[in-house]
């Protein structure tokens, strides 16, 4: 540990992330940027372990780094605004939708594998359920473009054209 502060490569390894993370962190406002030492190098104060770590669990808990800057944002106002309970109550929310999704497509695949599907196009096994399998819409955030399947809210699966 520097006298003043970290350098880049302390703070790194003692908040567990790499040091291309914290010039990231910097430019998206995350982390204040670090006084410099007169030889150029960046001088991180104590605290910020801390909220390096505030970032990590925030991101475990599934909140972007959009959302992190917002809450963190708020927070340092020092007046309660109730954007954490708001923002911890829609991702409860959004948790639940995906755990839906999840356990739909659990129990598609266990009937694909108890039926001995062996192809998506030429199956073989008696009763194929595949074409009939019914899948969760996924929220239309997550949806991969580049993809011929698109799920559809009211039918299980459609091709694009």
């Amino acid at each position: 540990m520097s006298l003043g502060g970290l350098r880049t490569s302390e703070l790194a390894t003692a908040a567990g992330v790499n040091t291309q993370t914290l010039r990231y962190y910097e430019r998206r406002g995350l982390l204040a940027a670090p006084v410099r030492t007169p030889g150029g190098h960046r001088l991180y104060p104590a605290e910020a372990v801390s909220l390096l770590g505030v970032i990590k669990a925030a991101q475990r808990l599934g909140f972007t780094l959009d959302e992190v800057a917002e809450l963190l944002a708020s927070g340092r106002r020092r007046h309660p605004t109730g954007a954490l309970r708001e923002r911890a109550v829609a991702k409860l929310d959004e948790i639940n939708i995906r755990i839906e999704h999840l356990e739909t497509i659990r129990t598609a695949l266990a009937g694909v594998i108890e039926a001995g599907c062996d192809s998506l196009t030429h199956c073989t096994c008696p009763d194929c359920p595949l074409p009939f399998v019914e899948i969760a819409p996924i929220p239309p955030g997550d949806i991969d473009h580049d993809h011929d399947v698109v799920p559809s809210r009211h039918t299980a699966t459609r091709r694009r054209p």
